[in-house]
């Protein structure tokens, strides 16, 4: 594994992700579009039980959410961490904004990649931030 890269991983569930190629070249379109440099990212999709588990044990939260991010840099400006997401909260979030799995599941990764750059999401300024952020990149990534 090389020292700069992006890994996708699964956590006690099967999922395939296609278009890995593709896929890392639009995250490191976000991450460079932020200046930061690429270091070793792990995104790992798992269940809802799997992530509730992370939240209580590792953030004290008992609730379910789509994305957990751990911050591993050790260098200013490069990205380094893993970033955690429930497959079952992408499909659902899916369904209710009306949009594809794939197209959620990008958003939800650049979500993640945003909190590993420092970015909050814990009042309405900041999640409108995030969001427009979000959905600037969006714009761009999906055709």
């Amino acid at each position: 594994m090389k020292p700069e890269s992006i890994q996708f991983f699964t956590e006690d569930l099967s999922y395939r992700i296609r278009e890995k190629r593709k896929l890392r070249r639009d995250l490191e379109k976000v991450i460079t579009g932020e200046n930061f440099k690429k270091g070793q990212l792990n995104i790992i999709l798992c269940s809802d039980r799997f992530l509730r588990e992370y939240n209580r044990r590792y953030l004290k939260r008992d609730y379910f959410t789509d994305v957990i991010a751990f911050d591993l840099s050790g260098e200013q400006n490069q990205l380094r961490g893993d970033i955690y997401i429930s497959l079952e909260r992408v499909r659902e979030n899916a369904k209710q904004y009306n949009t594809s799995i794939k197209e959620e599941l990008l958003r939800v990764m650049i979500h993640g990649i945003l909190h590993l750059m420092g970015m909050v999401d814990q009042h309405d300024e900041e999640k409108s931030k995030m969001r427009e952020k979000e959905n600037s990149y969006l714009a761009n990534l999906v055709k």
